[in-house]
């Protein structure tokens, strides 16, 4: 009886440890899988996923994987292609769009010179409204072509406050014609960053740019000590919804009829390149747009 007892302790013993030892395997096996999807899905490769475990079902686990992987690794692919081809679309439709909008702009100076009726002067003014329209347009498209276009980031030791203070004093005449008088909130101690001087410039031109389009007559500027831009401005023609949608691509609001929709999209993509976040917030009609280094 005793020894029957010790054969089924030892049985059970040996079960366990094979147990153990199978546990011990298919954990590693789901680390290979975890650590090799990782790796696949940030590395432009064809590699699948390999491991060691010869067992079924985490063979037939690995199988799944790679083939979702094979979608993915497609898809990605024709997104690419096609964002690319668009792009150049883009940029060639503005570069076509921009000659004979010059030779109507050509055309336009030789009929100034000629003498002509009221109602043809208001025609004409119509006209070079429109025209003017629309090199706004084909100069943002040719710009957002170029700026979502993979490039390299010239980064330097960029003080942040300079920066800002010369797109503010860019904006002097503007503001003024617009009866808007900025409250300015800009530390004294310097604020560095590794950014690219000319692309910063440009997001504080557009976000300026935005703030003259949609402000009710105030704007606030706020540079914190850690890095993070804000600008704040009465709204009360836009509302959540669309504050929610500024940053999207050809996305414009009636209260700015003029606007392409590029400006704002334009800003994000350079502040993504540069490492940085950029937000839109709309609360108690006041638009706030933050961004952070």
């Amino acid at each position: 009886m005793i020894g029957l007892l010790c054969g089924l302790i030892i049985i059970l013993a040996i079960a366990i440890i094979i147990l153990i030892g199978k546990i011990l395997l298919m954990q590693k096996a789901i680390k290979e899988i975890t650590e090799s999807f990782n790796d696949r899905l940030t590395a432009d490769t064809n590699t699948l996923i390999d491991i060691s475990s010869r067992d079924p079902y985490i063979s037939k686990l690995a199988l799944s994987i790679n083939e979702q992987l094979r979608l993915l690794r497609k898809q990605r692919h024709c997104y690419v292609n096609g964002d690319r081809e668009l792009k150049e679309a883009v940029t060639n439709i503005s570069h076509d769009l921009r000659t004979p909008l010059t030779a109507i702009c050509g055309y336009l100076d030789l009929l100034d010179t000629e003498e002509k009726s009221p109602e043809v002067e208001r025609y004409i003014s119509i006209i070079s409204d429109r025209i003017d329209n629309m090199k706004i347009l084909t100069e943002e498209l040719f710009r957002y072509s170029v700026v979502s276009s993979e490039r390299n980031m010239v980064k330097e030791q960029v003080v942040i406050n300079s920066v800002l203070e010369e797109s503010i004093a860019a904006f002097y005449a503007i503001f003024i014609e617009k009866g808007i008088v900025p409250k300015i909130h800009i530390p004294e101690d310097k604020v560095i960053k590794e950014l690219d001087r000319s692309a910063l410039s440009r997001v504080f031109s557009n976000l300026l740019s935005n703030a003259v389009k949609y402000s009710d007559g105030d704007l606030e500027i706020m540079l914190s000590s850690e890095g993070t831009i804000t600008f704040s401005n009465k709204a009360k023609e836009l509302d959540e919804v669309q504050a929610a949608k500024l940053f999207n691509r050809f996305y414009t609001v009636e209260a700015a009829r003029k606007s392409t929709g590029l400006g704002l999209s334009i800003a994000k993509v350079l502040v993504e390149q540069m490492g940085g976040s950029i937000t839109a917030e709309y609360c108690h009609q006041k638009l706030t747009i933050c961004i952070s280094f």
